[in-house]
């Protein structure tokens, strides 16, 4: 399988969503945002940062859990609170993370990514707890048992005939 390419992820994700999503794919600068189309712009864009390509996955990721009307607010209207959560807020954090990263393993997977949990707050010793990871495993497995939602199984079929990945299996998924 080779090494994912940013830009092909750019190409991919803009060829299945520009047209049906009016939503494109942009690599940022620094801090990753969603921002709904306006008089300057278009198309809605998922920012990411500084041309990752974890970075992209986890924004579009984002992008895959909010509905419509979470797709017209800057950064989908979401609570955040940067690094230096207390664990309360980590807490919190954590409950919100668990579909979208789960979405972004599946996503990783297909792609041939290596995916690292995330838990987004550096600037403390808080890291993702046991807990959250097993939680994210959890979804996985019933995802993949079950019906992804569209936009995540569109993006997993179309990464992994990028990839050259047969399928997804839960045995790949190891905690």
């Amino acid at each position: 399988m080779k090494e994912p390419v940013v830009e092909e992820l750019i190409e991919l994700f803009n060829s299945l969503f520009k047209e049906t999503y009016n939503t494109i794919l942009v690599r940022g600068d620094d801090e990753p945002i969603y921002l709904p189309a306006d008089e300057e712009n278009p198309h809605n864009r998922v920012i990411f940062a500084h041309g990752f390509y974890a970075s992209a996955l986890h924004e579009i990721a984002h992008w895959c859990v909010a509905g419509a009307k979470r797709r017209e607010l800057v950064d989908f209207g979401y609570w955040y609170k940067p690094d230096g959560r207390t664990a309360d807020e980590q807490a919190e954090f954590e409950k919100v993370e668990v579909r979208p990263q789960a979405f972004e393993w599946l996503m990783s997977q297909a792609a041939g990514h290596k995916f690292h949990f995330s838990a987004d707050n550096l600037a403390s010793d808080i890291g993702a707890s046991n807990s959250f990871k097993e939680n994210v495993h959890s979804m996985v497995h019933q995802l993949i048992d079950g019906e992804m939602p569209e936009r995540v199984g569109l993006l997993v079929e179309a990464l992994m005939k990028q990839s050259g990945k047969e399928g997804l299996t839960k045995a790949e998924f190891q905690l």
